[in-house]
């Protein structure tokens, strides 16, 4: 490897490293061509036959309060929504994938001072998800319901494009799952047809380095635990 392959690596290796989840966003604007040139750069993703099954949907404050208020206003708890456009989670969970899920929620809770009993705590936490943890903007990704799942992949990639060129530019993001089965309260505030599956929103904007949920660090598996090289 020569010299500037290597110091090419190590930027792009320190951006994909550094990035998380960030759960606590400042009141910072971001500007908007910034949003423009992170979705341009995600846009190169790979995708099957360059179909580029994606969509997104930016939305800043006001617009964050109303879909907040829309779906508090549902009387849907969170730990009863409906999966109903497509299931994220498993219906039962197995290892090694249960004990990872609770390593991250015990290790969130204990940082912020939520107790293990306390119901109320851990929901109004979850439900800063739906202010996107008041960061100063949202990002909703979408795919059309006739693809299949070869698509998904190619999204997911788009997704990871959007985090890694994201941080790359001094931005901290937080992908959500949760809004998605809220997509009934959602759509009419965004203009999304039926014909689109809400799949995650993505908090944007500049880290509170403050705030103790955001020195989270989750740990991962080991290359050894997953990869297997054939001679």
């Amino acid at each position: 490897m020569n010299n500037h392959a290597e110091k090419t690596s190590n930027i792009v290796d320190e951006v994909i490293t550094t990035r998380r989840a960030v759960r606590s966003f400042l009141p910072r604007s971001v500007p908007r061509d910034e949003i423009r040139s992170i979705l341009e750069v995600a846009g190169r993703a790979p995708s099957g036959t360059n179909m580029q099954p994606w969509k997104v949907y930016v939305v800043g404050k006001p617009k964050i309060g109303e879909i907040y208020t829309a779906i508090m206003d549902s009387g849907i708890k969170p730990e009863r929504a409906i999966w109903d456009d497509y299931q994220y989670y498993p219906k039962r969970f197995v290892e090694p994938y249960l004990a990872r899920r609770r390593s991250l929620g015990t290790a969130l809770y204990d940082l912020i001072g939520i107790e293990k009993r306390d119901t109320k705590g851990m929901r109004d936490q979850f439900n800063r998800n739906f202010n996107f943890f008041d960061a100063p903007l949202g990002l909703f990704v979408t795919i059309d319901r006739h693809l299949e799942v070869g698509s998904w992949f190619d999204l997911g990639m788009f997704t990871q494009n959007i985090l890694i060129a994201a941080q790359s530019r001094g931005l901290a993001t937080c992908p959500q799952a949760a809004f998605a089965p809220f997509h009934r309260q959602i759509r009419p505030l965004i203009g999304m047809p039926d014909k689109e599956i809400l799949v995650c929103g993505i908090a944007i904007g500049y880290e509170d380095s403050e705030k103790p949920e955001n020195s989270l660090r989750t740990e991962r598996a080991s290359v050894d635990q997953w990869a297997h090289f054939i001679e």
